[in-house]
């Protein structure tokens, strides 16, 4: 029946618990914007308690998802695939707060159209992020739900609406989502729920309401200062994604704490962030670290925690977990609180205060030193034997330990450039840092200060062995061999690369080392780390930066941007698995950018480099930029992708059209950093991306 959507979902009958008592709106106007990427529209509304970000997905995928930055939690519904496109499309969206037995509930309303083929709902899903997440990725969903059925919400059917609602697990206040038609009724047919239209053809306009009953967070009143670029997009992500409590890592997927993500977000925004909100920042780094000292990645809260609890203890607690298998986020740290708490006057002048502060009741002077005494025992091995097997190593039975946290992120290897050639040796000299500015005494023994002072005096020594270790050589040759044939296996000309690559030998960081210590040849963003945190000699920068701003596929440069991975040096057999499609392959990550235009910027600002090298680098520097300024629809995205005609890269929004792997959140914490990071001027002084 082409004029009707049918929804297909169990046919339960549940009572309502609702007692809806709309509460009076906050003062302030809300934080209300919208960015369209592909067939998903992405609507963020905060107001007071109120924060949700609501997604709909047109296509022949439709979908219909609110998360929640309370507790990480969300609501969903999936429809099964469509024979003809179906299109959402949006009209207001209102915040909306009342009571469920007594409790406190706080959501959204939305106004929609839908049009197109027949609908039918494959499953609803109410609950954590996480879980659908995993749901999302076709991962686990129905697993947790056959060992713990009361995630699963069963429909309530009136004439005109459906409605999914339940409380979590250990009976707190849960989640609710609901359709409500204008001019449709639901009717039960068979296994059925039908919508039909009151006249048959038209678009059906529906009501969308979603809220939840966990803990609102608490959004930042003054967040940015007046040296922040004026990029409104950008700023209303970022206020979005940032509270007193913590920073989230990006919506929808990521509506919590992540460890990495918070800290080199602090890093790059630090310039333009109040000095309160980079403490909070901070603060909450410190407050999440294991008893050894190690960064927490992701924390697991809300449903997501009480789910844990259930399986491992038998028994439902709320109490929060954290992930510490990754890796390079216990060496960026040291780097970050050096940065603002010795480096950044404002930082520097609170630091005593901010470091006699309680976090959990403990000081968090004494949360860093355990981060530092952590660093320095773990670089200890490699100081006195630089061998391969001493470096920092994926953790065991981890396939996943750095950014690149997918299982083919850094080609199957085992040991991360960046955590052992650049954090390793940035944190030792952060050390340093600390221990030279007499901020460690109140928190540190004489013998904990003599074992950190001779750690932090091995910097130079790790970075110089770790990154031999790493260095990929080809021929010209070989090299010239192996863009050629790649080019040819992806479908894009390989003129401009081989140009670009010149009759000499090849010399490239390696993206890891295997097992055995072996290079693994995938040419890599990572090396706008060192320009960042380093201090390259001329020579070096002369190689890695002409090396990395060569056109795709002999460097990493495209019309869409710069890719953060290239696999043409690779064997054959790992081609593939860094493809457009991947997550972490030949695709294009807006931070990984910002981290290079930073560094760039750095290198930029020595002035102990020969002309020539500064010549090049202001060279590689305007041609990431005429990338970055290219894709500037995509600022706030986590990562994108391209396709290639008639000798361009075209920008392809990841995963919105359902050809990848994943999906790219639509607003990421570390996308927005381009506030702090004005585009350089042109000779004329006029903006580079004008």
């Amino acid at each position: 029946m082409a004029s009707s959507l049918v929804l297909v979902a169990s046919l339960v009958a549940w009572p309502a618990a609702w007692a809806v008592q709309p509460q009076p709106p906050a003062a302030a106007a809300p934080l209300q914007f919208r960015i369209t990427e592909g067939n998903i529209e992405n609507a963020f509304f905060q107001q007071g308690d109120v924060a949700a970000h609501l997604l709909l997905n047109s296509g022949a995928k439709p979908r219909v998802l609110v998360a929640f930055p309370a507790g990480n939690s969300g609501a969903g519904i999936w429809f099964e695939p469509t024979i003809a496109p179906v299109r959402w499309s949006l009209d207001s969206v209102t915040g909306q707060s009342h009571t469920v037995d007594g409790h406190a509930w706080h959501g959204i309303v939305a106004r929609a159209t839908v049009t197109g083929d027949t609908l039918v709902i494959k499953d609803a899903v109410l609950g954590s992020i996480r879980v659908l997440r995993d749901y999302q990725l076709g991962q686990g969903f129905a697993r947790q739900a056959a060992a713990t059925p009361q995630i699963v919400a069963k429909p309530e059917l009136a004439e005109r609406s459906v409605r999914w609602q339940r409380q979590r697990v250990d009976g707190a206040p849960g989640y609710a989502i609901a359709l409500t038609a204008d001019n449709g009724r639901f009717v039960r047919e068979g296994e059925h729920i039908v919508l039909h239209p009151d006249h048959a053809g038209e678009a059906v306009r529906l009501h969308i309401e979603a809220s939840t009953g966990e803990t609102p967070l608490t959004p930042f009143t003054n967040l940015l200062n007046d040296k922040a670029q004026p990029d409104a997009r950008s700023r209303q992500a970022l206020q979005f994604l940032s509270y007193r409590e913590k920073f989230l890592a990006g919506s929808w997927r990521f509506d919590t704490y992540f460890g990495r993500d918070t800290l080199m977000s602090l890093r790059l925004l630090m310039p333009v962030l109040q000095p309160g909100a980079v403490d909070a920042g901070i603060a909450s780094v410190l407050a999440r670290l294991a008893p050894d000292g190690q960064v927490a990645h992701e924390e697991g809260i809300g449903e997501f925690a009480v789910l844990q609890h259930l399986k491992d203890l038998g028994k439902p607690s709320a109490t929060p977990l954290y992930d510490y298998v990754m890796v390079d986020d216990d060496y960026m740290l040291p780097q970050v609180a050096a940065a603002w708490l010795l480096e950044d006057p404002r930082g520097r002048a609170g630091a005593r205060a901010f470091l006699a502060g309680k976090v959990d009741a403990q000081r968090q002077g004494d949360a860093l030193v355990r981060n530092l005494l952590f660093v320095a025992a773990s670089s200890e091995a490699f100081a006195r034997q630089p061998v391969y097997t001493n470096l920092v190593s994926l953790k065991p039975n981890s396939q996943v330990g750095q950014w690149r946290d997918s299982n083919e992120g850094i080609g199957r290897g085992r040991y991360p450039y960046d955590v052992n050639a650049v954090w390793m040796p940035a944190a030792l000299r952060a050390i340093g840092q600390f221990l030279d500015a007499g901020l460690l005494d109140d928190y540190t023994t004489p013998a904990q200060r003599e074992r950190l002072r001779t750690a932090a005096a091995s910097a130079g020594g790790w970075e110089r062995h770790a990154s031999a270790l790493f260095t990929v050589n080809l021929s010209s040759e070989r090299a010239a061999q192996q863009v050629s044939d790649y080019a040819k296996q992806i479908g894009v000309a390989d003129a401009p690369a081989l140009k670009a690559l010149g009759s000499g030998a090849l010399q490239f960081p390696a993206i890891s080392l295997d097992a055995q210590g072996h290079p693994v040849p995938v040419l890599n963003s990572d090396e706008g780390f060192g320009l960042l945190f380093g201090q390259p000699d001329a020579a070096t920068l002369d190689r890695d930066v002409g090396t990395l701003m060569r056109p795709f596929p002999a460097g990493l440069m495209t019309d869409a941007g710069m890719v953060v991975a290239n696999p043409a040096y690779a064997d054959r057999d790992v081609w593939s698995r860094f493809g457009n499609n991947a997550y972490h392959g030949t695709v294009i990550w807006a931070w990984q950018q910002a981290i290079m235009a930073a560094g760039l910027k750095r290198q930029l600002a020595r002035t102990d480099l020969p002309a020539t090298t500064r010549a090049h680098l202001t060279a590689a520097q305007t041609e990431l930029w005429r990338g970055i300024c290219a894709a500037g629809a995509m600022r706030t995205s986590e990562l994108w992708s391209w396709s290639y005609s008639n000798g361009r890269y075209r920008i392809e929004p990841f995963g919105a059209e359902g050809a990848h792997e994943d999906e790219s959140n639509a607003a990421q914490l570390w996308s927005t950093v381009f506030l702090a990071l004005p585009p350089p001027e042109t000779a004329s002084g006029a903006s580079s991306c004008q």
